[in-house]
């Protein structure tokens, strides 16, 4: 049985980093933290995050690994993989990024762009169109590529797992360096 997930809010993380007591570590997607992120996050992105790398982040601080993401469903899942690797002061911050803006606290912002969310619904949108009119037009086999989708779209729903989602987090519009790990 594994631990409970430690919260914290946003107003009490943000203190605890700015004096120097832990480390605030995004794990959204690249675009999302380019767009908007709290005062001295690391972005370390979910797809990547394993706990070499948070140490990697950490460097010599030695306090607890506060995990941020959009509204706290990816940070509770980063903190469960961090808790399984051994890394045990890990606690996620109630609202994610969203939270940390409405609470007025200091946040950096970076150039607009389109979410993973709405990039996978332009995604599974533009193929079932295209399913459905090469489907109509070309010949019915091409209505198992509109089935396929919506196929996906209902295992998402269900499991919370998008496959869309993690190919177009991978997708080089939606990737940079990140610093700490390109040293």
């Amino acid at each position: 049985m594994s631990n409970p997930t430690i919260t914290i809010v946003p107003a009490e993380a943000a203190a605890a980093v700015s004096s120097g007591r832990g480390t605030l570590v995004d794990v959204r997607t690249t675009a999302e933290f380019r767009e908007v992120h709290a005062e001295g996050a690391q972005l370390v992105p979910l797809d990547i995050l394993d706990r070499p790398t948070v140490e990697i982040v950490r460097g010599a601080n030695a306090g607890p690994v506060y995990l941020l993401c959009a509204s706290g469903i990816r940070a509770a899942k980063a903190a469960e993989r961090l808790k399984s690797a051994g890394l045990e002061e890990v606690q996620v911050v109630v609202g994610g990024t969203n939270a940390w803006v409405i609470a007025g606290l200091p946040v950096v912002r970076g150039r607009k762009t389109i979410s993973i969310e709405r990039q996978v619904r332009i995604g599974a949108g533009s193929l079932v169109v295209i399913g459905t009119g090469l489907g109509w037009f070309v010949h019915p086999a091409f209505f198992i590529l509109a089935a396929f989708v919506g196929a996906g779209l209902v295992f998402a729903g269900i499991t919370d797992i998008c496959g869309m989602a993690t190919v177009l987090a991978k997708a080089p519009w939606n990737r940079t360096k990140i610093a700490a790990l390109a040293q």
